[in-house]
């Protein structure tokens, strides 16, 4: 099981920054990737980016060049420098993990964290 804790969501004016983070825990896991997903009111949930075990990234075309993707040097929690924020980037982010254990592979889902841009 993992238990995923996420912080850093709030009210910020279009071309502001905030910065997301997701702290993973749990027992005998190892994370296979780790990322943050959104979902707007009325709109499906999407990627916003995801970084991989190895370090590798990817970004939805819509946040390239404005956010980051990173994690600490433990690997269990994850960052997301969202910068040039513009309103329709307004959502609920999500982390998401990936992980292998004993129970095989599975995806977790944070809580979510409510990011408001405002215009």
């Amino acid at each position: 099981q993992v238990q995923l804790v996420e912080s850093g969501g709030g009210l910020v004016q279009a071309g502001g920054s905030l910065r997301l983070s997701c702290a993973a825990s749990g027992s005998a896991f190892t994370i296979n990737h780790i990322g943050w997903y959104r979902q707007a009111p009325g709109k499906k949930r999407e990627l916003v980016a995801v970084i991989s075990s190895g370090g590798s990234t990817n970004y939805a075309d819509s946040v390239k060049g404005r956010f980051t993707i990173s994690r600490d040097n433990g690997k269990t929690v994850v960052y997301l420098q969202m910068s040039s924020l513009k309103p329709e980037d307004t959502a609920v982010y999500y982390c998401n993990v990936e992980a292998s254990s004993g129970l095989g592979v599975l995806d977790y889902w944070g809580q979510g964290t409510q990011v408001i841009v405002s215009s």
